[in-house]
């Protein structure tokens, strides 16, 4: 019999209310009861490491970044997957052909060659602005384990034209994550699976959006929030109530987690 020894959480919209840009009281209540039964944390996000929030007083046992590119705990780096460098630049190129600027994400920075008002909105989504920086192509030869722009779903061939070692990460439709094409939540889960030594049917992840569906196909029971895409809520082995209204507490109080 499966028991639950691991839960990855998604950020936006599933801890954190995206209008309020909150969490609720029941959800932290949740994760610390969680916490002192044994059950290990993670965060899953599409966020790097430098705009994380603090939840609470939550110490997690492990953060999955760039949706699963860079992953890591208080010891260290557990799995890097930057994306290759002749990648970034010809995708960055594509961009620029279509009037986009691009922010690239390394470990430490964030930097991007303009913004527009699609880019504004998705940082404006973690209450951040986008940095412009004079150092963008220096930066661009660093480890680059994501890139972020304003798009459409129509742009998505033009971006990945001639760029066979990336992907799209989408949860947001004005906006897009691109990430390594070997990359993906559920690659980066994989990898926290094996250094945590538990087995996949004994872990458990929440998650919203289209981002999440590697990650909840990669773990024993996938949950999608209400609020989440339809996308997701149809591979989901359950869905629970909305991120405003405690879904994820809901769901671990009627389950016997908490």
């Amino acid at each position: 019999m499966p028991q639950t020894k691991i839960v990855f959480f998604d950020i936006d919209g599933t801890l954190i209310d995206m209008q309020t840009k909150q969490i609720t009281p029941k959800t932290v209540e949740a994760l610390h009861r969680l916490q002192d039964s044994g059950v290990k944390l993670c965060i899953a996000t599409g966020r790097s490491p430098m705009v994380l929030p603090k939840i609470a007083d939550i110490e997690f046992d492990a953060y999955l970044t760039f949706n699963g590119s860079l992953c890591y705990d208080k010891q260290g780096v557990i799995f890097s997957n930057p994306i290759p460098h002749a990648d970034v630049l010809h995708f960055i190129r594509n961009a620029a052909a279509l009037g986009r600027p691009v922010c690239v994400s390394s470990k430490d920075r964030l930097a991007a060659n303009g913004t527009d008002a699609d880019l504004a909105d998705y940082f404006a989504i973690a209450n951040e602005p986008v940095n412009i920086a004079e150092d963008f192509d220096a930066v661009c030869h660093e480890d680059i384990y994501q890139l972020m722009l304003g798009c459409r779903e129509k742009d998505y061939p033009a971006l990945l034209d001639g760029v066979p070692g990336a992907k799209i990460a989408a949860w947001w439709d004005r906006a897009v994550d691109v990430i390594p094409a070997s990359g993906g939540k559920g690659i980066g889960i994989e990898k926290l699976l094996a250094y945590f030594g538990i087995d996949r049917a004994d872990a458990l992840a929440f998650g919203d959006g289209n981002n999440d569906r590697e990650m909840l196909l990669t773990v024993g029971t996938g949950v999608a929030m209400e609020n989440g895409s339809p996308e997701l809520k149809a591979i989901a082995d359950a869905v629970c109530g909305p991120v405003d209204r405690d879904g994820v507490y809901w769901y671990c109080a009627e389950n016997g987690l908490i």
